[in-house]
């Protein structure tokens, strides 16, 4: 699946994304482009999954018409440490996500 990974999650988490083609952000030029704009653009590169930590884009942009799926990660932070481990369950939620459905991906706490 081709992935783009959005601004916020750092580079280095592509690298955890095994059996993906990630890109970035970044690395795309897209940098500081708007939600809607940055959308457009992935779809017309192709790009499968928007892999993103901003919890708030499915209430801004409307994503159910949209031939992306999005993974939203909800981590401690934005920091490496704090999202790898929801990387496990990135990877399921890359390959169950369809077009223009949001899955979410939380660390489960144990107690």
């Amino acid at each position: 699946m081709r992935v783009l990974l959005d601004e916020q999650p750092p580079v280095g988490l592509a690298e955890e994304l095994i059996g993906h083609d990630v890109g970035n952000v970044g690395q795309q030029g897209w940098a500081g482009m708007t939600n809607g704009a940055l959308l457009a653009n992935a779809i017309d590169r192709d790009f499968g999954v928007f892999l993103t930590a901003d919890q708030n884009l499915e209430y801004q942009q409307n994503l159910s018409e949209s031939p992306l799926g999005v993974v939203v990660l909800h981590g401690k932070s934005n920091k490496i440490d704090d999202l790898r481990p929801l990387v496990p369950g990135a990877l399921e939620a890359i390959e169950r996500v369809k077009p223009g459905e949001v899955e979410h991906v939380f660390r489960l706490r144990i107690a």
